[in-house]
């Protein structure tokens, strides 16, 4: 059996002790893990990319504290001998007001020696009631493409 939250999935090193900390909502031993001059990328919202520790530290803080029921699973991992290690996750938990909250995505991080020195972040919310591909297609092109070939 493997160990909870998919934990077995990651090579050891700075992600796989970063993701158990995060999990025992262990903030100092998460931060731990995380070079002085990190950067977090978020392509699809640039506006939201940040460098430094002591974000990574504030937004954590403020995850934990607004949802003490904060659990994250490792759905899979793989790692490159470059440093680099592709992690699909998701969390979930209930806000302080009653509003349950689920996001999933991808995160690749970069390594330097024995710290996590980047990473492209992908976790999104989780909608679960926006309509199906067709309707994402729609929206998407601002159109009605039933019956439109390319």
């Amino acid at each position: 059996m493997g160990t909870p939250g998919g934990l077995d999935r990651l090579p050891d090193g700075p992600v796989r002790r970063m993701f158990a900390a995060a999990r025992q909502h262990d903030l100092d031993a998460m931060c731990a893990e995380f070079a002085d001059d990190y950067v977090n990328i978020t392509p699809n919202h640039p506006a939201r990319s940040f460098t430094g520790r002591a974000q990574v530290r504030s937004n954590w803080s403020g995850l934990f504290a607004g949802i003490p029921d904060l659990t994250l699973e490792i759905h899979d991992a793989a790692s490159e001998p470059s440093g680099k290690v592709w992690v699909e996750w998701s969390s979930a938990g209930t806000r302080r007001d009653g509003v349950p909250v689920e996001q999933a995505g991808v995160a690749i991080f970069s390594l330097r020696e024995d710290w996590i020195s980047a990473v492209r972040f992908y976790l999104e919310p989780v909608e679960r009631e926006s309509g199906d591909v067709n309707a994402a297609i729609r929206a998407l092109v601002g159109a009605d493409t039933e019956g439109v070939r390319p």
